[in-house]
């Protein structure tokens, strides 16, 4: 490689066999592939317009985003995905499985370095496993499955440093919303984000998906975490025995387009408000807002230790009267983790209705659609009118431990006092 890269410069040059700089076009070999029950019908419509047989990269779908059916329609999407991949002998995760952001990574299908498509937008979550992961249109990933390839444009990387401690009451969910309430939803449009600091080398892998995860919330392609012994810790388990970690670093002198440095040891729980995720405030600014809902879960914060938070809050305690309150592991295995060391006790015994790992009610098809004028506290990762169904309900984001403290009081909540 000629000249100092960063992480992004670095992993699409060895896909394309040229030497790459931020700006550059370029055709990329990619390594994995996949869609979900929203996007996959779409993909499986281009690849027989195409007459594609085989397929070229290594691919998968899951059923999350409807899991189990809602409807009719749905069925028989599902039921085309399902013949798809006995007939192709692909992956398939069905329902119950959970999320596509959270199986994926399970199932050690991801190393640091490698190039990730998928047709979803959150696909940027992998970057907390130093891959290149970034969402793609249906049309586009079926031609990346015709040809194991697509095009990039390289993008400008803006590295951020958090440092300071990380104070009580504030977690992975309130850096990140801090960050895109000060970029704004536009102002990291198609840029590669580097996170480093003591903070973020403190957080554990939970805590690293939840922040790469939101990265698009701010327009970029994809974002990176740094690969340490934590990230080594949590994916071996996961892989074969002939599979190597090689940990993909920035160069020392590597140009970014911005650098922005950020000291959380003041931060107070934040929360993103109706109906933007870049329209944030601190929790305390935001009183006497009557909540009609709360819902804990998605691929942001449906992760074992974003429940075990939230049962550390309700432990003893009721939900409030009048609020329905919703939980939706991101996979089976944490479902499985949560049930075992009585997560899944304590809150259905605090009120918690908890339905099938996957998407739950986030993208607004089922498992709990608010009525007019209701008002959400979501651990999700958008917010705009309609997200979860109702163009006439209103969506708050915050941290699975906010959402709890809100389910008790019935109103947004400052989760300090509880813990």
């Amino acid at each position: 490689m000629n000249g100092p890269k960063t992480i992004a410069e670095k992993i699409l040059t060895t896909h394309t066999g040229r030497d790459l700089k931020a700006g550059d076009f370029a055709i990329c070999k990619v390594d994995f592939a996949f869609g979900q029950d929203g996007t996959s019908s779409i993909i499986l419509d281009r690849l027989n317009e195409l007459k594609i047989k085989q397929i070229k990269t290594r691919f998968c779908m899951v059923i999350d985003h409807n899991a189990p059916s809602p409807k009719e329609e749905t069925s028989r999407i599902h039921q085309r995905m399902r013949l798809f991949s006995r007939e192709h002998k692909t992956a398939l995760y069905d329902i119950g499985c959970g999320v596509c952001h959270q199986v994926i990574p399970e199932s050690g299908q991801i190393l640091p370095g490698d190039l990730v498509l998928g047709a979803d937008s959150h696909t940027c979550t992998y970057g907390a496993l130093g891959a290149f992961s970034t969402g793609v249109g249906s049309t586009d990933l079926a031609v990346t499955l015709a040809t194991r390839k697509n095009w990039f444009k390289v993008p400008e990387t803006i590295k951020i440093i958090i440092e300071g401690k990380l104070p009580k009451g504030v977690f992975a969910k309130d850096i990140i919303l801090r960050i895109i309430g000060d970029l704004k939803s536009d102002g990291a449009t198609y840029k590669a984000i580097e996170f480093q600091g003591r903070v973020v080398d403190g957080l554990d892998m939970d805590s690293r998906f939840t922040i790469c995860n939101m990265i698009v919330e701010m327009g970029a392609k994809a974002g990176f975490m740094p690969q340490d012994k934590k990230t080594i810790a949590w994916l071996k388990p996961k892989l074969g025995k002939n599979k190597k970690i090689k940990p993909v670093v920035a160069d020392k002198d590597a140009t970014y387009d911005k650098l922005l440095k950020y000291n959380i040891s003041k931060l107070k729980p934040q929360v993103s408000c109706p109906h933007s995720v870049d329209n944030v405030s601190s929790v305390d600014k935001l009183k006497n807002i009557k909540i009609d809902q709360a819902f804990l879960g998605t691929c942001t914060n449906g992760r074992l230790q974003d429940l075990k938070v939230a049962a550390s809050i309700l432990k003893s305690k009721k939900v409030a009267s009048g609020v329905k309150f919703i939980v939706a592991p991101a996979s089976r295995a944490i479902f499985l983790g949560a049930l075992k060391s009585g997560i899944i006790d304590t809150l259905v015994g605090a009120g918690a209705v908890i339905v099938a790992p996957g998407c739950g009610p986030c993208v607004g098809t089922h498992n709990g659609v608010p009525a007019d004028a209701e008002v959400v506290i979501s651990t999700a990762n958008r917010n705009f009118k309609g997200r979860m169904g109702n163009p006439k309900a209103f969506i708050y984001l915050a941290s699975p431990a906010t959402v709890a403290a809100s389910a008790i009081e019935g109103k947004i909540a400052d989760p300090r006092k509880y813990l």
